[in-house]
């Protein structure tokens, strides 16, 4: 039977697909598996299904061997294959997209709200004792009904972002590579011009050399004074010292993040002691439904790639065999 290495545990629906076509090495550990794991437990093996955690260059498909058939990534994003390297060697690269847009859609709507209402504030203060009684101007939030929505990067995930916002009758704002020729109900704009007037910024763009720190100091200094920062897509896209020195100086209201640069932040990160940064751990796709589709599309294209047959949902770009 051909070996998989599975990075982690994955949920078990994706491993009973495997299980019956295949000799499962799976890795036990909450967190991922250490480099020379890593190197070490790919020898020879047939399919990896890796996970965002692992970076999977030309030194992991070289400790595998010539023997490697396809490489499953359990994710949507590919920031950490070498999809160059993989095409080079004619490895065809498998993703998760699709399932997880309504799940992510849903937590940066609950991120924005948080945010805007000071939930965490408020919850902190309950808990410390510092509620003493119902005052007029104490954690003042911001109305999230009526405001204008910048939604930066117009795909699947931003798209479901834009229809949750028409709830709340929010004016949307949205920006993305190239033209936006169907923005269903948000008006298309300039990044630039999209930071001058949100009310509340939310990123959904992939993580590449050319949108690293997309929201730099400069950038941040070209929001309205008092917007709201929600990012669910890569931490990467965010400087996040420039981001610390925003809220701390009341230019920004406040910022939720799910994903940051590096994960986890330690635990005493100057950005986690700002009491107007709200920062969850990575939670955009953690729903049951939303992880056991993930785990069945990643182990079909383990299973297609054995079989020498197109991926189910192979990275864009590349071959799907």
């Amino acid at each position: 039977m051909p070996r998989v290495f599975v990075a982690r545990a994955i949920p078990e629906v994706g491993l009973i697909l495997l299980r019956p076509h295949a000799e499962l090495d799976v890795w036990p550990e909450r967190l991922p598996p250490p480099r020379p794991e890593l190197l070490a437990r790919v020898r020879g093996a047939d399919a990896l299904l890796s996970l965002l955690t692992d970076r999977i260059d030309a030194e992991v498909m070289d400790a595998a061997g010539p023997g490697l058939k396809v490489i499953s990534n359990y994710a949507v994003g590919l920031d950490n294959v070498d999809l160059a390297e993989a095409a080079r060697r004619g490895i065809p690269v498998g993703h998760t997209p699709g399932v997880l847009t309504e799940s992510t859609a849903d937590l940066t709507f609950a991120l924005l709200l948080a945010a805007a209402r000071r939930l965490p504030e408020g919850e902190r203060a309950v808990k410390s004792g510092d509620w003493l009684t119902w005052e007029p101007t104490w954690l003042l939030g911001r109305d999230v009904a009526g405001a204008t929505l910048g939604i930066v990067g117009y795909g699947r995930i931003g798209r479901a972002v834009a229809r949750r916002a028409r709830g709340f009758r929010m004016r949307v704002l949205a920006c993305g590579r190239g033209t936006i020729a169907d923005a269903e109900g948000a008006e298309p704009v300039t990044f630039d011009e999209l930071l001058a007037r949100a009310d509340v910024v939310s990123l959904h763009a992939p993580l590449t050399d050319a949108t690293r720190f997309l929201i730099d100091g400069d950038a941040l200094q070209r929001m309205k004074r008092g917007a709201i920062l929600i990012n669910t897509a890569r931490g990467g896209l965010v400087d996040q010292e420039a981001l610390r020195r925003a809220l701390e100086s009341g230019h920004l209201a406040a910022a939720a993040l799910d994903v940051t640069e590096p994960e986890p932040l330690p635990p005493d990160h100057p950005l986690l002691q700002v009491p107007t940064c709200l920062v969850v751990p990575h939670l955009g796709s953690a729903t049951i439904e939303t992880r056991n589709r993930m785990a069945e599309i990643a182990a079909r294209n383990v299973l297609a790639g054995l079989r020498d047959e197109p991926l189910v949902a192979p990275a864009p770009g590349m071959s799907s065999r």
